[in-house]
């Protein structure tokens, strides 16, 4: 669920950007209208979200503020199962639209790696 609302505000941050003409030549991406549509009506009465998701637009650089959006996002879709489902599949769609597949979602989120199927590790793993 992180990995979605991490993909969620990442595609946020993507209209926010090609709104402001940050990104020109990347537009005819019409799924992350609707997605910024449905999380507002979501947050309609939640002040802390909607002024989270109105910063988001606002200053699409700001990291906090996105950690923040991502943070409130979660906790929405915990909540309600049926927003959860309605957000992963506004997400694809908008994946899928960019014609590039799941990578898309990891350069948008930089830091994090997003995998829409089970991912299993056996062994002896180290991370450094």
């Amino acid at each position: 669920m992180t990995a979605v609302a991490a993909a969620s505000v990442a595609l946020v941050v993507k209209g926010a950007l090609e709104a402001a003409g940050q990104e020109a030549g990347h537009s005819g991406w019409g799924g992350g209208a609707r997605l910024v549509q449905r999380l507002r009506a979501r947050f309609r009465g939640d002040p802390d979200a909607e002024h989270a998701l109105d910063r988001v637009t606002q200053a699409p650089d700001d990291e906090p503020t996105r950690q923040e959006l991502e943070r409130i996002l979660a906790a929405h879709m915990l909540r309600d199962r049926a927003f959860e489902t309605d957000v992963r599949r506004l997400v694809d769609e908008a994946v899928a639209a960019t014609g590039h597949g799941a990578q898309v979602s990891a350069v948008l989120i930089k830091n994090a790696q997003v995998f829409n199927e089970k991912v299993e590790v056996q062994g002896d793993w180290n991370v450094s």
